[in-house]
């Protein structure tokens, strides 16, 4: 790839690679692939077949307008995939459970539920699998929920009565339907059939796998505490017969204010590992770590003690002696692995942002997705034991993209003393001098800049002559718990000085232009914008996307406003800590250009906080622009929509930092 021309559109143009699965015999992995369409307005994704021992060149499998998702095999190698491509003869486009059969031919769709399918659990001794989909709470099953969809369709009643909370998650209403599980039959054999739900939408945005015999699943879901600050997720056991009939529902791992996630059952199917994390106080910020439940007896072994990192993606080596994972860690999110018998802990990676763990059978190899900084995720195969190892990367789609940008690991010391850690992203030359200065800060906020990053590209900005700063202030996570807690319910304070203190360093550099430095942030990162344009006029301009604005009304319409009572306190009875970290109560001090965005479909950050913000900067005089996404929630994800957000956000800064002409996009 050229890099000079790494614009917005050699950004939307390079393959995107978001999941892995490899066959029985470890002979064939299979990547979902991503890439833009720019008639269709949406990513379209295919699944490539790529050589584990890295010789051969990647092979595309399947194609189709609709695109394909969430590979799995069977034992005989067939390939399960979900897809919304109509079955032969039929005109309707609903997602459905596909096979293709190992040796070739035409893949044939094994189930379509009426409610779709967002998630797929195979890759046991059996042919069973457990697909996710949304059923009506009142039907009994399948035949019944298509019943109840038609006639609300046909009444053309869209209306909810709902009594839970939340209400609505991320950038949908919770129901009419809910999600549940389905067992279904690889091989082809019957329709599927309910096997777990839970009322009041328990069972969202949760994780479940199945026994390598199929005789056991094992889900987490949501608990019903009379206080919705104290909602965490249990793991329950379902117990299946050989038909695959559900019998009593057992919960093996609950306590009060701590979830389980992330379940996955041991090989021999006696014991099953998950995430722990407690709830966050006011006091204290959350706890995270590993545990392994034995099925049986019920005892929890905490297996993670002495890592003071959070653990993530929790995988078994198939002789059930060690955990593989993830952890963010000093800038990097890497893998590593933990022996059951002594809690010695590996880490198997030096540098990288690592992802979608994939063991081979035979337990020689761990394959997985690796992004940097400074190039996109591509597939790698690991020694599972081997400590600080290079990865060996395999021929995939997108594994020629290099933006060509120079990429540093910075530092600066914080009003504390504390280091502040951070990346630099710079041109690939020096070009006419020193290069003007653009600070991007991460969401989350328990987050951290470790990897590639499609939606805020530092990329797009170096090869325009920009230098691009990635700070990890307090609160980011891959530097301990300590590092959290030196900002927990102080948002406005450490996070906003750490952020401050980096970018005086870095501007003090002599390929920096001191004189020209922007500001950018979405979500958390758009608070802490905020919040630095009432606090600072240090820079000449700022971006605001999806972001915090008033914290008291936040609190009543996010989706999950119980939950931030967990670090600021009982918003009812002590409102001290939303009031004093709000940034909109210094509007009044706010001189500096703001670009405000924020999509219409955003239930995280409602837009009603752009909205306020807007109308603030506005009623103060602010020179400010909003740019509105109708149809996008917290992220903007039409490759369209990406390239109107690149443009607008590049022409903001051209104009109040570099001193050009202002011009909207074309199509604005």
């Amino acid at each position: 790839m050229d890099t000079q021309r790494f614009d917005v559109d050699a950004l939307l143009a390079a393959p995107r690679l978001t999941g892995l699965a490899l066959d029985p015999d470890g002979g064939r992995l299979v990547a979902e692939v991503a890439t833009a369409d720019t008639e269709a307005g949406r990513y379209r994704s295919a699944l490539w077949a790529l050589d584990p021992d890295g010789v051969r060149p990647p092979r595309r499998l399947t194609r189709s307008t609709q695109g394909e998702r969430d590979p799995a095999f069977l034992p005989d190698g067939t390939l399960l995939f979900v897809s919304s491509r109509p079955d032969a003869g039929q005109d309707e486009e609903r997602s459905g459970l596909w096979a293709l059969p190992a040796d070739g031919g035409e893949a044939r769709r094994l189930a379509a539920p009426p409610g779709g399918v967002d998630g797929i659990v195979a890759g046991g001794h059996t042919t069973r699998c457990l697909l996710a989909s949304r059923v009506h709470p009142r039907a009994g099953d399948l035949g019944e929920d298509a019943e109840r969809g038609k006639a609300r369709e046909e009444a053309k009643v869209a209306a909810q009565l709902l009594t839970h909370y939340p209400l609505r998650h991320w950038d949908h209403w919770l129901g009419p339907r809910e999600r549940a599980l389905l067992d279904v039959d690889g091989a082809g054999g019957g329709a599927p059939a309910i096997v777990a739900r839970a009322p009041d939408a328990r069972l969202e945005e949760t994780s479940a796998d199945l026994a390598a015999d199929g005789t056991r699943l094992v889900t987490s879901r949501w608990s019903a505490p009379a206080d919705p600050r104290d909602r965490v997720t249990d793991l329950v056991e379902v117990a299946l017969d050989a038909d695959g009939a559900p019998g009593p529902e057992r919960v093996v791992a609950a306590e009060p204010r701590v979830g389980f996630s992330a379940p996955a059952i041991s090989p021999d199917g006696t014991r099953v590992v998950a995430v722990r994390s407690t709830l966050g106080t006011p006091e204290a910020p959350p706890r995270r770590t590993l545990v392994v439940v034995d099925l049986d007896s019920g005892e929890v072994t905490d297996v993670l003690a002495g890592l003071d990192r959070w653990p993530a993606s929790p995988v078994w080596l198939p002789c059930g002696s060690a955990l593989l994972f993830t952890a963010d860690d000093e800038g990097h999110t890497l893998p590593f692995r933990v022996d059951l018998a002594d809690g010695a802990v590996t880490r198997l990676a030096r540098e990288g942002a690592f992802a979608a763990l994939t063991v081979a059978s035979d337990g020689r190899a761990v394959y997985a997705l690796r992004s940097t900084v400074a190039r996109p995720p591509v597939a790698v195969r690991l020694d599972p034991a081997a400590p600080e190892q290079e990865p060996t990367a395999l021929p995939c789609p997108g594994d020629d993209v290099d933006p060509g940008s120079r990429v540093e690991r910075v530092s600066a010391a914080a009003e504390d003393g504390a280091a502040v850690p951070g990346w630099l992203v710079l041109p690939a030359d020096d070009g006419d001098g020193p290069a003007p200065l653009a600070v991007l800060i991460h969401g989350g906020p328990l987050s951290s800049w470790s990897g590639w990053h499609w939606r805020w590209s530092p990329h797009v900005l170096a090869a325009r002559g920009w230098a691009v700063l990635l700070p990890d202030p307090a609160l980011s996570t891959g530097y301990g718990r300590d590092w959290i807690a030196r900002g927990w319910g102080r948002w406005g304070a450490e996070p906003y000085t750490d952020v401050m203190a980096l970018v005086e360093a870095t501007a003090a550099r002599a390929d920096v232009d001191a004189t020209r430095v922007a500001a950018a942030g979405g979500s958390f990162g758009g608070y802490l914008a905020n919040w630095i344009a009432g606090h600072t006029d240090r820079f000449a301009a700022i971006v605001t996307h999806a972001s915090l604005w008033n914290l008291e009304a936040f609190h009543g319409t996010t989706d999950l406003g119980a939950w931030w009572e967990n670090e600021f306190g009982d918003r009812y009875a002590d409102v001290e800590r939303y009031h004093r970290w709000s940034p909109h109560r210094y509007v009044s001090r706010i001189t500096t250009p703001l670009l405000v965005i924020h999509g219409e479909r955003d239930y995280r950050v409602p837009v009603g906080e752009g909205l306020a913000l807007w109308t603030d900067l506005r009623r103060h005089g602010v020179e400010a622009a909003y740019l509105h996404f109708p149809d996008e929630h917290h992220w903007i994800l039409a490759p369209q929509h990406a390239r109107l957000w690149y443009e607008t956000v590049l022409a903001f800064l051209d104009h109040h930092v570099l001193g050009q002409p202002w011009q909207a996009p074309e199509l604005l």
